[in-house]
Parts: structure tokens; C-alpha cells; sequence
């Protein structure tokens, strides 16, 4: 994803917008993982060095997680309070899943590559929906 591309979801008038638009870009990277996930546990399993029931049960979860920031995306004025709640679930999800690499027995290579990256995608997420959301719910 690059600078470009994020500047662009961003950049805006309305603040809403912005918040509006990172929530949406948010559901569709958490759904599309969590489809991948669930649909693929066996074989991202094996690549990953994850269990595939593991897999399996995180993409199901994601999907319905990616929903509901689907439905705050797709509201006018998304809520303070659940949009703080997205923004703390995608910095616990940076954290824990770089914690994870400590803690299980035997990551693949590739799954050594692909966690922190995920990682940090969600952390850049974060990290842009903090001050979308201070913008959006200032009085206007």
C-alpha cells in the first residue's frame, strides 16, 4: 500500500470522510485476510507455520470483526466510542501478533515475513484513524 494511495484516502474536506474511508479500507483488509484465512486454513497453515485450526478460527473471527467495521464505515457520522474500539483493536492486533512470533514453536520463513508485515499494516491503520477520528468529532 503505498504513501500515495493512503495520502489520497485521507485527504478530504470533510472530515468524516477521512475516517469514513479508513474505516472502510480497514473492512476490506481485515475481511479479505479473514476469508483468506478461513477458506485457505490447510494450505496458508502449512506456509505460515500455523496451526489450521488456529487459522481457521482467526479468519472466521475476522470476517465478522471486518463486518462490523464495515457497518461503522458505512455510517454518515461513525461513533466516537466504537471507532475507538476499531482503533484499540488494530493496535492490540499489531502487538499481539508480534508477540505471537515468540510464541510459537515454528514459523515458516514466509510466516516470519508475513506477520510483522500485517502487522504493520494494521499499526499504519491505526496510526491514521487516531487523528481522523479527533478531526471527525470536533464540533463543526
Amino acid at each position: 500500500m503505498s504513501a500515495t494511495l493512503l495520502g489520497s484516502i485521507v485527504r478530504t474536506t470533510v472530515p468524516q470522510s477521512a475516517l469514513r474511508r479508513l474505516l472502510a479500507l480497514d473492512c476490506v483488509v481485515t475481511t479479505g485476510n479473514g476469508l483468506a484465512y478461513a477458506a485457505f486454513s490447510a494450505p496458508l497453515g502449512r506456509l505460515l507455520g500455523v496451526g489450521q485450526a488456529a487459522l481457521l478460527e482467526l479468519g472466521l473471527f475476522l470476517v465478522l470483526y471486518g463486518a462490523c467495521v464495515g457497518g461503522l464505515a458505512a455510517r454518515r457520522r461513525p461513533p466516537v466510542l466504537p471507532a475507538r474500539w476499531v482503533i484499540g483493536a488494530n493496535w492490540a492486533w499489531t502487538g499481539l501478533s508480534l508477540v505471537s512470533l515468540l510464541l510459537w514453536d515454528d514459523p515458516t520463513a514466509v510466516g516470519l515475513v508475513w506477520i510483522p508485515a500485517q502487522a504493520l499494516v494494521v499499526g499504519a491503520l491505526a496510526l491514521l484513524q487516531a487523528p481522523a477520528l479527533r478531526a471527525a468529532s470536533r464540533p463543526q
